[in-house]
């Protein structure tokens, strides 16, 4: 079932990556009271750095349970590990290296020199999997996806065979339009097992994909349309990314 997008705009940035960082503790910490864990799936890119960053400053960071938390990535760069351009490594320099995280909970995406060599498919999220999950993947309690200018998420890119994938629910990617060209990404059916998506888009230069992907466009031709979650999908956005949303849409000013 399709969620309507809840929409929150913030008036810059700024703004927007600190208050995403506060209703992400609280939704961690709600499902870690409720259930005595939490799974999140995180993004890279300026937005999702910029979120992390935020959270490493806030003081409410301390409500979580950092040793319950399992974290995945929504994509990945098939790069050496360590390689500053892959998204692991720039959440660690962010935030992870920070937070007392059990290093078993924070699973990573296969780098190029891994054990799989050069098997860009190797990542596998069904071993998580349990009974109470809907379907081959963890029940992540939030994903979350930066928009591209493109409408991209994750590295699902318009009209690439990733993004119509429909069985797998993770795919190397061959021919990426932006480097690197090799990349790992959860597919659309993976996404849409997450209780929560939040898209996350910030600048002039995302003001059109946010307009295209909420105004009814196909997920082939933009694949943000087709990111929801199971219970509820929000895109966290600031005013210069909503510039351009119709006003229907539009959500009164949020701070």
């Amino acid at each position: 079932m399709t969620t309507a997008p809840q929409l929150v705009v913030h008036r810059d940035k700024e703004l927007m990556a600190q208050a995403a960082a506060a209703r992400l503790i609280t939704r961690i910490v709600d499902a870690q009271s409720s259930r005595g864990e939490a799974s999140v799936v995180l993004t890279g890119g300026r937005n999702g750095n910029g979120l992390l960053a935020a959270l490493a400053a806030a003081p409410a960071r301390d409500a979580i349970d950092w040793s319950r938390l399992d974290l995945w990535w929504g994509d990945e760069r098939f790069l050496p590990d360590g390689d500053p351009d892959r998204n692991v490594t720039q959440a660690r320099e962010a935030l992870l290296d920070a937070v007392p995280l059990d290093p078993k909970r924070v699973h990573a995406m296969p780098a190029s020199d891994g054990p799989h060599g050069s098997d860009v498919e190797a990542a596998e999220l069904a071993a998580a999997a349990g009974p109470e999950d809907h379907g081959p993947v963890p029940s992540f309690d939030v994903l979350m996806l930066g928009v591209g200018p493109d409408t991209h998420v994750a590295s699902l890119f318009p009209e690439l065979p990733a993004v119509r994938e429909t069985e797998r629910t993770v795919v190397g990617v061959h021919g990426a339009p932006k480097p690197p060209p090799t990349r790992i990404t959860l597919t659309l059916p993976a996404i849409r097992a997450a209780r929560e998506v939040w898209l996350l888009a910030a600048g002039e230069d995302k003001a059109e994909a946010a307009a295209i992907a909420l105004s009814g466009a196909g997920e082939i031709q933009a694949p943000a349309a087709g990111a929801y979650g199971r219970s509820r999908t929000l895109w966290l956005l600031d005013a210069a990314a909503a510039s351009q949303l119709p006003r229907s849409l539009y959500p009164p000013a949020t701070p």
